[in-house]
């Protein structure tokens, strides 16, 4: 049988399982490698919940939809989550101080070498602490997965950087000076108000293709996708920060500038591989950011997602917090010299 007969079988064909294996048992060993440091640092493991009255309400996360059925027949309809936060909030305002959920979180429209519809979503909350200490949990995590390999280095479709490398950390606006020439903040007034015009024009002229028809968030993401992913993470860890407010809809305004938020995503080998917050807890304001989001999910996919009032009503009690939300399985990818998500995920990707 041929490699190629191999990557086209069925994922419990004795050759294709053989082949994928030793990845599998290197994700084993990071795993374990991950909940020990978690325990070591003092934090609850937590399991939540995946059926949920809502899978989140940011635009582009589109959820899996079920229905309850009581004993009487009568249907309650839920979702999936696409992520244990709504649950791991609650559990915060609830009185937990230092959680962590290797979580089964389901996604729909995502296909590809680094997405699968159901995925390991590792995701964390200190309360009381400051986002830039869960950076620092991030970038130990990578340490940590890559010594359970063990390897030295992280990889992605031939491009490698050491796992002891010194992190590159950069703000947006910098990102997009640097990368694009383009100067992000003159796009967004003081009260946070974003000119798209100004931004598509800029965007023209540093040759990102835009329509008229494009809001601010559009050209944003193009300019993000085309212009700058595709160069962090090469040298050494990412870590992306300071994100325009309008693009964290669920993380707090940075305090020395209202124009962005305390966010930050982690970039390893040019892939995305960790979200993360200062986690906004004005319960006004929140509901404010998920209407917005799903008044434009309805404009540009014709549905929208119930609101989670017990989030809500819970968030008024949270106190101030921090998290991340890790791809598991893609940091398995990296670390493991995977070829592709498909390769770390124990019975395949559907």
């Amino acid at each position: 049988m041929t490699r190629s007969d191999v990557m086209q079988s069925p994922w419990w064909e004795r050759g294709r399982h053989a082949d994928r294996r030793p990845f599998l048992l290197a994700r084993n060993r990071i795993k374990k490698a991950l909940r020990a440091w978690f325990e070591a640092e003092g934090f609850c493991e937590i399991e939540a919940g995946q059926l949920q009255v809502s899978p989140g309400n940011e635009t582009h996360l589109h959820g899996l939809a079920t229905t309850k059925l009581a004993p009487d027949g009568s249907p309650t309809p839920l979702y999936l989550h696409t992520s244990p936060e709504f649950a791991c909030k609650k559990l915060l305002s609830a009185g937990e101080e230092k959680i962590f959920d290797f979580a089964r979180v389901f996604r729909n429209r995502e296909a590809g070498p680094l997405h699968a519809t159901e995925f390991t979503m590792l995701e964390w909350y200190r309360a009381e602490a400051d986002w830039q200490v869960v950076i620092e949990d991030c970038l130990a995590l990578l340490r940590v997965a890559a010594a359970a390999v063990p390897t030295d280095h992280f990889a992605w479709r031939g491009h490698l950087i050491p796992a002891a490398a010194e992190p590159i950390r950069l703000s947006l606006a910098e990102a997009f000076d640097r990368y694009v020439g383009m100067d992000l903040l003159a796009s967004i007034s003081p009260d946070g108000q974003n000119d798209a015009d100004f931004l598509r024009a800029q965007a023209r002229l540093a040759g990102v293709t835009t329509d008229r028809s494009d809001s601010w968030s559009d050209v944003f993401s193009k300019v993000l996708v085309e212009k700058i992913e595709p160069k962090l993470g090469f040298d050494a860890p990412c870590v992306l920060h300071s994100y325009p407010i309008s693009e964290a809809a669920l993380a707090r305004k940075h305090p020395s500038d209202p124009r962005v938020a305390e966010r930050f995503e982690l970039y390893v080998c040019g892939v995305e591989l960790a979200n993360g917050f200062g986690e906004l807890t004005d319960a006004k304001e929140q509901r404010a950011r998920f209407e917005a989001d799903m008044d434009a999910k309805q404009a540009l996919y014709g549905e929208r997602y119930p609101l989670d009032e017990d989030f809500l009503a819970a968030l008024r009690k949270m106190p101030k917090a921090s998290g991340v939300a890790l791809g598991f399985d893609r940091l398995a990818v990296l670390a493991s010299g995977a070829r592709r998500i498909d390769d770390v995920l124990w019975t395949g990707a559907i």
